[in-house]
């Protein structure tokens, strides 16, 4: 009779962390707030991240950091889910990989540090080593700018109207870096860590023996086997 072995799992936690954790050279797991892409090569755009049904801007849920053993070219890789969050809608969900080997143009080939930088505490950037800029509302990629400050980067018209109601129109013609300013648009996600733990492998002799002990607990004695 052939044994029979349950694989492993990994579970998922989401825990408050600090913003400094949840940063793309922290390579995260994480739940809700804006995606922390690991660079600039295989960004979905702004067509890619439209909901299929109702053509509005999709949200982004939640990121895993997911490398591959073995693949030179995926040791940094990151999977990506976004969703239409506007009723009645509330469909389209969609998945994205960013990648990168271990030896690229944006990162140290050494792991990152455990302790936080000296910067833990600086103000949201919404523009990647790479150069390319992120929208101001939903931390996607932003080509299109506002028509007169030129600073303000955006998805689409909805985000950028979104925006402007929300604060732009006042720090528009303002001075300094307009990334000290971006107010909360009520679109994204609360955002939190995922912290991720191995459950450890269960065989059916440890089913067992846990069955036995629970006999043992609740009834006083062990049955028997005879």
């Amino acid at each position: 009779m052939a044994a029979v072995r349950a694989a492993s799992a990994e579970l998922g936690f989401a825990e408050a962390a600090p913003a400094w954790r949840l940063r793309s050279e922290q390579f995260p797991s994480k739940v809700g707030g804006r995606p922390a892409w690991l660079g600039a090569a295989g960004l979905p755009g702004p067509a890619d991240l439209a909901c299929a049904l109702c053509g509005r801007p999709l949200a982004f849920v939640l990121q895993l950091y997911a490398p591959l053993p073995g693949r030179a070219d995926a040791f940094h890789r990151s999977l990506f889910l976004f969703c239409c969050r506007e009723p009645p809608c509330c469909a389209g969900l969609r998945v994205f990989r960013n990648q990168l080997p271990r030896k690229n143009d944006f990162y140290s080939y050494e792991p990152p540090s455990d302790d936080p930088p000296p910067e833990a505490g600086a103000s949201l950037c919404l523009q990647l080593k790479s150069g390319a800029h992120l929208c101001r509302v939903c931390g996607c990629l932003g080509p299109k700018t506002c028509s007169r400050c030129h600073k303000a980067f955006y998805c689409s018209r909805e985000h950028q109207t979104l925006d402007w109601r929300l604060g732009h129109k006042q720090a528009c013609t303002q001075s300094g870096d307009l990334d000290n300013t971006v107010p909360d648009h009520n679109f994204l996600f609360p955002e939190f860590e995922i912290i991720i733990e191995t459950e450890d492998e269960i065989t059916p002799e440890d089913v067992e023996k846990e069955d036995e002990s629970e006999i043992v607990g609740s009834m006083g004695f062990k049955r028997s086997t005879h």
